[in-house]
């Protein structure tokens, strides 16, 4: 599924606020000739999700935004940031261990390799993604992506290599989860 207005507040028709995802969810029950609102509920909670979206890098030119020893580094895989957030890490998701351990499982059976990061210091770095929306639902998800460097500035710098785990990845989590 792709949202848009992620950067916004994930506002709108589009973003992850609306009742989209659910209604589809709902169709689909509908569909199946089985609906119930409970059955809806229990679907979402039932579900476990990947919300692909981008983590800092270390930058070298601002390395006291960052936790040097859980921080993203190029070269090194996929990066699951176990929680997100702002302001002390509010407003955020904070992904369960027995879910990460499955992914753990997942990613290591598939040989991809991956990394755990934060999104900077606390009170210094921080962002927002879908995740913790999906979360009240229920549902077991984390953030995964890339690593970047100059997130959101006319030049973002990416590795190659980490794009490659990153597809690899996904391809695992959907193929085993």
């Amino acid at each position: 599924m792709l949202v848009d207005k992620e950067e916004i507040g994930s506002v709108g028709a589009t973003g992850m606020h609306s009742r989209f995802f659910e209604n589809t969810v709902a169709e689909i029950a509908n569909l199946l000739g089985d609906y119930s609102e409970l059955k809806v509920r229990r679907a979402l909670a039932n579900s476990k999700m990947i919300s692909s979206d981008v983590s800092a890098a270390f930058d070298p030119n601002y390395p006291d935004v960052m936790e040097k020893k859980n921080c993203a580094r190029f070269g090194r895989g996929i990066v699951f940031n176990k929680y997100t957030g702002s302001r002390g890490k509010s407003g955020s998701n904070d992904a369960n261990a027995e879910f990460i351990a499955e992914l753990r499982n997942i990613m290591d059976k598939h040989k991809v390799i991956w990394q755990t990061s934060e999104l900077g210091k606390v009170d210094q770095g921080g962002g927002g993604t879908i995740a913790y929306i999906l979360a009240n639902y229920g549902m077991q998800v984390i953030d995964a992506g890339i690593a970047l460097h100059n997130m959101h500035a006319p030049w973002e710098i990416s590795s190659k290599a980490d794009l490659y785990e990153a597809k690899k990845a996904y391809y695992a989590f959907l193929s085993e989860a």
